[in-house]
């Protein structure tokens, strides 16, 4: 049985991960949930981490999976009982057998890794597409053509997004407010942020307090994909 709070926070980060593809922060957790600090969330976070409805992943920045959901949200946002997180880990011993079976079951599709991505200061990011990355057909939402990239810098680390990663992102010349997408930045610059548009500016707003945000004309600004997924090797 969950308090209301803890159901609260259980379905902002399965609301936030399935638009996504990454879970939140504990700073965006908190303005959620309306506390005043961020000991109220880590107290949440473990109360549904012993109920067993979410597991903390080691070694790594800010990283939940969701391992169950209850009735109450199991029917949200087109998911059913046995949800599959979104972040696909290589080479890692520790993973359940039941998430194994949920990767070995999705038929594979090869996309291409078109180059290097900006989690930092923005770098040209496209390339030719010559080298693949096998990605289980979960993780890609259905329509549209996707892609990947690999992230360089630790701009994004406060979202789960570390350097070396390799996300998968989907073709799409528009964005919501808040998600996170691939930016091309006066025609030549591309970078991995989340986005805000502000009337006719544009926030690129960084998930790591060591760096700024970026605010641009909206013109300046051009969407080229929205993230979908992460894959992450050890």
């Amino acid at each position: 049985m969950l308090t209301k709070k803890q159901l609260q926070l259980l379905d902002f980060i399965h609301t936030r991960m399935a638009r996504d593809g990454v879970p939140p922060s504990f700073d965006e957790m908190k303005e959620a949930l309306d506390l005043r600090s961020k000991s109220g969330i880590h107290r949440l976070i473990t109360a549904l981490e012993e109920r067993g409805f979410i597991r903390r992943l080691a070694h790594r920045a800010r990283a939940i999976e969701i391992v169950k959901l209850p009735d109450s949200l199991a029917g949200t946002a087109g998911t059913a009982p046995g949800f599959a997180p979104r972040v696909i880990d290589g080479d890692r011993p520790d993973a359940p057998p039941h998430a194994a079976a949920i990767e070995v079951s999705a038929a594979a599709v090869s996309l291409p890794v078109m180059g290097k991505i900006a989690a930092g200061v923005p770098i040209e990011a496209i390339a030719d597409g010559a080298v693949t990355v096998a990605v289980p057909g979960s993780m890609l939402s259905g329509r549209g053509n996707h892609y990947a990239l690999e992230v360089k810098g630790e701009s994004m680390i406060d979202a789960g997004i570390n350097s070396g990663d390799i996300v998968v992102i989907r073709e799409t010349s528009s964005a919501e407010t808040g998600g996170i997408v691939v930016a091309m930045v006066e025609g030549y610059e591309t970078t991995l942020k989340r986005y805000r548009r502000q009337g006719d500016m544009v926030v690129l707003e960084a998930a790591n307090p060591a760096f700024e945000d970026r605010v641009l004309p909206a013109d300046k600004v051009e969407v080229q994909g929205r993230l979908v997924g992460l894959i992450r090797s050890y």
